[in-house]
């Protein structure tokens, strides 16, 4: 299956804000939604987020139908540096290796397109299919606090 990224449009607002409302979703991120997430909600998120220079996030996609299933993102960009962020949405697509490609893919950019030299990120301890691609794809731990690991990985 085709995977890419391409840049997140204010439309994606029709369908992620749907996610936003899904707590099966957000069980494995460490962050919970406590109000409901508005289309016109969203809709204002993601054209803030394109007006923003320390954040870039992309909109996943699949097929030749370029399905849009997630996100990926990297926020507080600034000194070479930057935080990794993922989430599948369309929960048909979980296990399927899509969030390995997408995080690869996400890497490459922040090398090649955006001068990184450095990421990091927090996931839950409990996320073990979240921390296998990370280590897989060169993200090592750097410390565990309560429920959550940092790891980072130099690019």
């Amino acid at each position: 299956m085709r995977v890419y990224l391409r840049d997140l449009k204010e439309d994606d607002a029709a369908i992620s804000f749907v996610w936003r409302n899904d707590p099966d979703v957000w069980v494995l991120t460490g962050r919970a939604w406590n109000n409901l997430v508005t289309e016109e909600v969203e809709r204002e998120w993601i054209r803030q987020s394109l007006l923003s220079e320390s954040v870039k996030r992309m909109a996943i996609c699949v097929g030749d139908d370029a399905r849009y299933i997630g996100n990926v993102q990297l926020t507080n960009i600034s000194q070479g540096k930057a935080v990794f962020h993922i989430f599948i949405g369309e929960k048909q697509f979980w296990g399927k290796g899509i969030g390995k490609v997408a995080t690869q893919l996400m890497i490459k950019y922040a090398k090649d397109v955006l001068g990184l030299e450095e990421l990091s990120l927090v996931v839950l301890m409990n996320n073990k299919a979240a921390i296998r691609i990370y280590n897989a794809v060169g993200f090592v731990e750097v410390s565990s606090s309560g429920d959550k690991t940092l790891m980072n990985m130099i690019i």
